[in-house]
């Protein structure tokens, strides 16, 4: 595996680790819709949180959320729709971000959770 999806391996287990420590429920990991994927649904009481994770080794260039741009966002609504159909969904939905900076080999990680992201 090329060290960037080792990173990226990484950082979904921490950032699973993480909302489970916050008291959020993992349905799936690494769901795909065709080409797109959705890195982690969970439950967060009775609402169904989609959650992209960014990780980087650290912040010198930009910052990890934004990777998130329009096309992501475009390719995440529409996993995130099939998902929905699919599963026949009659609950709240939305859409969170955590980031993880750092690497396996130097320290603590710096984990950001940000919340409930406008899908436009």
């Amino acid at each position: 595996m090329a060290t960037h999806n080792e990173l990226g391996s990484w950082g979904e287990e921490l950032a699973a680790h993480y909302l489970q420590w916050k008291g959020y429920t993992i349905l799936e990991r690494d769901w795909h819709s065709g080409h797109r994927d959705i890195d982690i649904i969970a439950m967060d009481g009775e609402t169904v949180v989609f959650v992209e994770v960014k990780t980087r080794r650290n912040r010198l260039f930009t910052e990890p959320e934004d990777a998130i741009d329009y096309q992501k966002l475009r390719n995440l609504r529409a996993a995130m729709n099939h998902y929905v159909k699919f599963q026949r969904l009659q609950r709240e939905i939305r859409l969170d971000v955590v980031t993880v900076v750092g690497t396996p080999d130097n320290g603590t990680p710096a984990i950001t959770h940000i919340q409930d992201v406008p899908m436009y």
